[in-house]
């Protein structure tokens, strides 16, 4: 029988207990700064304006963004795009000023004592109720994407395993969404689609591990759980950790270097990356030792074929 020796020896279940209480410790606290604090949604969900402007010579973000708050914008948010001359402003719902106003109303406050050209390249209005439609059905995509995640590994491999897959994906979902209630960086569209990827880079990690464990469950028929779950864990660890470095020089270089506009995109994959590395290797697999799954559950179901006890009689 050719058995993978892990090159680790970890003993990761003596920590479940410390892991569930710091996994426990985390769920509260994000969901205490969601509930209290709530998330900072951009104008992709609460409506606004969104303007980019052109100027001639290096634009200066700042004064930009204090001219708008002397104004009155006090709901901007001034960005570079792309190069220093072009800017984008987002601005949220202006009382009193109707959307086709507000973009000459900026381009004029923005000319003030300045001797520079500064062109308008485009306007875009999100109205309330398309941002509320917006985050119903960002809700409802990450809660299909977990049904069906469920049932895929419920076919795949064992019920057990795919509630213990998707408590792993909503634990990394709302701690995820508890960073971003805490340093209150704005959740938009692209956040959401980062979570969704993390979802998927999660999934693929807890996959892995899965198929090693019941791999190992055929395998060591006469080894404990406990002891089986650690031996698989071991294995896939330093798969688990490549993937999880290398990802993570990419995420790394795309939060330093890619500006401002993917800023929020890069917070998230790199928090799910971190959070999803952790669930992959104490949340899912703790979650179907707690259900108490045995070998027996994965083992590969017979059928027998009609009038084959006749024919072994004969």
């Amino acid at each position: 029988m050719n058995i993978i020796k892990p090159n680790t020896n970890i003993n990761f279940n003596r920590y479940r207990l410390v892991a569930t209480i710091f996994s426990g410790v985390l769920l509260l606290a994000s969901l205490a700064s969601v509930a209290i604090n709530g998330l900072n949604l951009g104008l992709d969900f609460t409506g606004g304006t969104l303007i980019e402007v052109r100027y001639e010579q290096d634009a200066n973000r700042d004064k930009v963004q204090a001219k708008l708050e002397a104004a009155g914008f006090s709901k901007s948010v001034v960005q570079y795009f792309g190069t220093s001359k072009d800017l984008t402003i987002r601005l949220g719902p202006q009382e009193n000023m109707k959307s086709s106003e507000i973009g000459n109303k900026v381009l004029s406050v923005l000319r003030q004592d300045s001797q520079e050209k500064i062109s308008m390249r485009r306007t875009e209005f999100v109205g309330p109720a398309v941002g509320d439609e917006l985050a119903e059905q960002g809700g409802l995509a990450m809660l299909v994407a977990l049904i069906f995640i469920m049932l895929y590994v419920s076919v795949r491999f064992e019920w057990k395993f795919a509630l213990g897959s998707v408590a792993a994906l909503a634990h990394d979902v709302i701690i995820t969404m508890g960073l971003f209630s805490v340093i209150q960086m704005e959740f938009n569209l692209t956040v959401l689609a980062a979570i969704l990827a993390v979802i998927g880079y999660s999934l693929n990690d807890t996959i892995v591990v899965f198929d090693r464990i019941r791999e190992n469950f055929l395998k060591l028929r006469k080894t404990e759980a406990e002891k089986l779950i650690d031996i698989s864990l071991n294995q896939t660890l330093s798969r688990t950790l490549m993937t999880s470095i290398t990802t993570m020089l990419v995420l790394l270089a795309l939060f330093f270097l890619g500006g401002e506009l993917i800023h929020g995109f890069a917070t998230a994959l790199i928090a799910g990356v971190v959070v999803g590395t952790y669930s992959s290797i104490y949340v899912a697999s703790n979650i179907a030792l707690v259900l108490g799954i045995t070998k027996e559950d994965l083992m590969p179901v017979i059928v027998e074929k009609e009038g084959a006890d006749q024919d072994a009689l004969m």
